[in-house]
């Protein structure tokens, strides 16, 4: 079992930054890659953001040159700092893990970014 517990979300103006946080507890030896997704109301939740055990990363297109992902293994962190933030970014960010167990198979509670015009 893996935990995950997300932080750092809130209540930003247009082109501002905001970083979140997601510490990872329990199994963390099984985690091979660590990420973002996000579900903005009335809508699907979509991928924002990979980073895998080694440091290799992927983003989503709306997002990519505006938020880096970053991973701290000796605190089972892992980190998104959203800059350039835009209205259509407001949503609930959630983290998750794939671990040796399965893909997508952990996830935290979720925090909210909201983003004002």
């Amino acid at each position: 079992q893996v935990q995950l517990v997300e932080s750092g979300g809130g209540l930003v103006q247009a082109g501002g930054s905001l970083r979140l946080s997601c510490a990872a507890s329990g199994s963390i030896f099984s985690i091979n890659a660590m990420g973002w997704y996000r579900q903005a109301p009335g809508k699907q939740r979509e991928w924002v953001a990979t980073i895998a055990t080694g440091g290799l990363t992927n983003y989503a297109g709306p997002v990519k040159g505006r938020f880096t992902i970053s991973r701290d293994n000796a605190k089972n962190t892992v980190y998104l700092q959203m800059n350039s933030l835009k209205p259509e970014d407001t949503a609930v960010y959630y983290c998750y893990t794939d671990t040796d167990g399965g893909w997508r198979n952990y996830w935290g509670q979720g925090t909210q970014v909201t983003v004002s015009s």
